[in-house]
């Protein structure tokens, strides 16, 4: 048997179980795919000062995201179709980032429904929502957020448009997949994944079908999105969302500093520098590389956080290190879960938080409200 020690080693593990189109779906980014790739990247440019005699002892990682304690400063951040990296996925994850003491943001695009969740763990979740022209269907959305304790509402800006992602596009992804024949071949190399899918009566949009207003089905379904996502999206759509959901407000999808100072003013709670991890425009900066500016702009006013490339405990710190007050990861959590389903979520949780755990010591902080820019080796970021 393997033993996992990284999150490159659940990311190998969960591309042999995953059916193609589906892993594909996590595991790329738009057009020639450069700042999917630069996520990644450019965390390895940005380099640690190592201490020494430094007393390491009572060390803690543990914080606060916009007033919710977390064990670390991360959160599984919204991925749509988590359900279909393996059975009931977003009910898995949900779990395990329970246990280990982090939030979990529950994507629009989810499998597994608002409900699911909410029946399936004790801890409030975060429910991430994407702008839609049908108003009435949001109300409502925000509505069950509520009504299921959800103590946080993530809205996502940049998907107004979607992206061109190649692999999508040439794997034909459904969800349910589409039964055309390289479908069908590459399923019947995934055993493992389709016996989950037998057990489970989760295969179709969850948040959706059956909640929206002429949506029963997939068809119906696929005919709705592609007319849903609004372009038309403004700040006083993001004023109209606030004052329906009443409650903490989190606004991802921030590259820039003249956007980050419009979310201040807005009256969001927080906000994610982030590129849709790559998956948007392409050629756009890293989310790393972004972060520091948009700190510095607004850095006092608001809690920034990031996403994007995160594949250790070692980026974790770094974006820390550059004002990052939490960070999000996705295709960490994939992998994981792909891979090992919830207990490959929580090895994946383990191993982002040794890592952050034991870089810190070696940085010479035993505390993580006590790391800051004097980390990092200047010139490196």
């Amino acid at each position: 048997m393997t033993v996992i020690t990284t999150i490159e080693d659940l990311r190998v593990m969960a591309q042999k179980r995953v059916p193609r189109m589906f892993y594909d779906y996590a595991d790329s980014g738009s057009w020639t795919e450069s700042t999917y790739r630069a996520n990644e990247a450019d965390f390895q440019t940005i380099k640690l000062r190592q201490r020494v005699a430094v007393n390491m002892e009572n060390r803690s990682t543990a914080t606060k995201m916009v007033g919710v304690d977390v064990k670390m400063p991360v959160a599984i951040a919204p991925v749509g179709l988590t359900g279909m990296q393996h059975a009931d996925g977003e009910i898995k994850a949900a779990r395990a980032a329970e246990k280990f003491g982090i939030p979990f943001i529950l994507s629009t695009m989810s499998i597994c429904s608002i409900e699911d969740i909410a029946a399936s763990t004790q801890r409030p979740f975060w429910f991430q929502l994407y702008m839609m022209r049908d108003r009435e269907a949001m109300a409502a959305m925000i509505g069950r957020a509520r009504k299921a304790g959800c103590d946080a509402l993530v809205l996502t800006l940049d998907l107004q448009v979607i992206g061109q992602r190649h692999k999508d596009l040439k794997n034909g992804l459904t969800a349910p997949p589409k039964p055309t024949l390289a479908n069908i071949i590459n399923l019947m190399t995934k055993p493992r994944w389709c016996l989950g899918m037998a057990g489970t009566r989760r295969h179709t949009f969850g948040n959706l079908v059956g909640h929206v207003k002429g949506v029963s089905d997939m068809n119906s379904l696929s005919a709705w999105t592609n007319e849903q996502f609004d372009p038309r999206l403004s700040w006083a759509d993001v004023a109209w969302v606030k004052e329906q959901w009443g409650g903490k407000l989190i606004l991802k999808g921030i590259q820039d500093v003249e956007d980050a100072r419009l979310a201040v003013q807005s009256g969001a709670d927080a906000l994610v520098v982030s590129n849709h991890g790559g998956r948007q425009l392409d050629g756009a900066q890293s989310s790393i590389t972004a972060l520091p500016a948009i700190v510095e702009a607004v850095g006092s006013e608001i809690e920034v956080w990031m996403d994007g490339g995160i594949r250790s405990g070692q980026d974790v710190l770094k974006a820390w290190a550059l004002g990052a007050r939490g960070t999000l990861i996705g295709r960490a959590m994939v992998y994981g879960l792909g891979a090992m389903g919830e207990a490959g979520v929580t090895k994946a949780l383990q191993i982002i938080h040794k890592e952050l755990d034991i870089t810190m010591a070696f940085c010479g902080r035993t505390q993580i409200g006590a790391v800051d820019k004097s980390i990092l080796l200047p010139g490196t970021y």
